[in-house]
């Protein structure tokens, strides 16, 4: 259609090298003709043109001191990408690969992965080119500290809430949350990922990894398969990795591969993950030290060879264009039935276009990852009412958004005739609803 490869032309030439953000708009754009041929209204209005374009970027310098006194000094974003449905709404990411074109694509994303929730959040996005791999806490906290006296003039729990995101776990969100504190002399529901003291939400820490296997479950129960005996391999070792796993062994499967950026681990036997927990989550250290307590498992130099390893179900939950042709052939000639992806984008688009050459069941990031921000959803409105939900109470919401999910996305691909296209059936349903409301809202 003219009006979509224009569309693309403009974002191509407005936005030059930002490769991951090029990806993400045409992935969604090559799943829009039917919608606009249905809509007319849509192209009248020009939404697909609106909705491409941030509503607002933020760049601002990030200086802070180091323990040995040298003052550093790093870049600090925000996009801030569509509010039609409610505030913005995504994570802050501190890694030396952010750039604006990386947080644009993963804001991207979150308009639809927000709108699929049903949960009233637009979409948005943040982060810096710090690392915080080897900084000491007092680091650390300089260094939240000097973001957040810039970001806090941005955000409010009515326009902006941030949440964590790769680099960013409790201790980064305590840091900033405590100087928005400060600065505004407001204790708000205004960032996410709070500890359970002072405003967090159960369930949070385990909600991406959680959400992912429930809506994997829905998946491939709809096709007469489950986790019940199934080998699974995992990608990454953080917060989404280990609580995929941890909810894979509760559904009755067994986890034999994870993996960090330096390699990945092989446990015929099943990863032990009280192991992995240690390691990652108290010691901080790489998975090849799970080889010194499990003699019996195996450690691979280099993480890309993870997906050489035989298993039933793939969950890729490390990072962006992580899976790519060579890595998709080798499941598929290894018998995996089902991929679902943790991470934001991990499958490159000819590793996605494999699988679904061979009928292998695929559940795309932004439906399939979505209970990480659902979860925060769910906090923004404990912190509303002051109030906080069990457990059980959190992990029976997330189970009925992450099903509610999966049934949108595969009703809605069937009725544009694309039955079993999960990424189309998310990419449209995802849409409608953000498209519907700035109709509504005018331009």
């Amino acid at each position: 259609m003219k009006t979509l490869l224009n569309v693309m032309e403009q974002v191509n030439n407005r936005n030059a090298g930002e490769r991951e953000f090029h990806q993400a708009v045409r992935e969604v754009l090559e799943s829009l003709e039917p919608v606009l041929e249905k809509h007319p209204e849509y192209v009248k209005a020009g939404i697909v043109e609106r909705i491409v374009e941030p509503e607002r970027q933020i760049m601002f310098r990030v200086p802070w001191v180091d323990d040995t006194g040298i003052v550093q000094v790093n870049r600090g974003f925000r996009v801030q990408f569509n509010s039609a449905i409610g505030p913005y709404k995504g994570g802050l990411r501190f890694h030396p690969s952010v750039n604006l074109g990386i947080i644009k694509f993963l804001g991207f994303e979150q308009i639809f992965k927000n709108s699929l929730t049903g949960l009233p959040m637009g979409g948005g996005k943040g982060g810096s080119d710090f690392d915080p791999k080897g900084k000491s806490d007092g680091e650390i906290m300089r260094f939240c500290q000097s973001f957040m006296t810039e970001l806090y003039r941005h955000i409010g729990e009515d326009t902006d809430v941030p949440a964590g995101d790769i680099g960013v776990g409790g201790r980064e969100i305590g840091y900033m949350f405590g100087q928005y504190k400060k600065i505004r002399n407001q204790f708000t529901g205004v960032l996410t990922g709070k500890g359970l003291t002072w405003g967090g939400s159960l369930v949070r820490t385990e909600a991406t990894g959680y959400g992912l296997c429930y809506f994997v479950d829905e998946m491939i129960k709809a096709k007469g398969k489950s986790f019940k005996g199934a080998s699974v391999v995992i990608s990454g070792s953080g917060n989404v990795a280990i609580y995929a796993a941890e909810k894979v062994y509760q559904l009755g499967g067994k986890v034999v591969a994870l993996s960090d950026s330096n390699g990945y681990i092989y446990d015929a036997d099943g990863v032990k993950l009280d192991t992995v927990k240690r390691i990652k989550e108290i010691e901080r250290k790489r998975i090849s030290d799970y080889t010194k307590i499990h003699a019996d498992a195996k450690y691979f130099d280099g993480f890309r060879g993870i997906w050489t390893v035989k298993c039933d179900i793939a969950l890729p939950s490390a990072t962006q264009n992580e899976l790519d042709e060579d890595a998709a052939k080798a499941l598929v000639a290894n018998g995996c039935f089902a991929v679902g992806e943790g991470a934001n984008m991990p499958s490159t688009p000819e590793a996605i276009e494999i699988f679904h050459k061979n009928k292998v069941l695929f559940a795309p990031g932004k439906a399939a990852n979505a209970g990480g921000v659902a979860t925060s959803g769910l906090e923004m409105s404990q912190n509303s009412i002051r109030y906080q939900w069990s457990f059980e109470e959190v992990d029976e919401k997330l189970k009925n958004i992450m099903a509610n999910i999966y049934k949108n996305a595969s009703e809605t691909a069937r009725a544009y005739g694309l039955e079993d296209n999960l990424v189309a059936g998310a990419n449209i349903a995802g849409f409608l609803k953000v498209a519907n409301a700035m109709l509504a809202l005018g331009v």
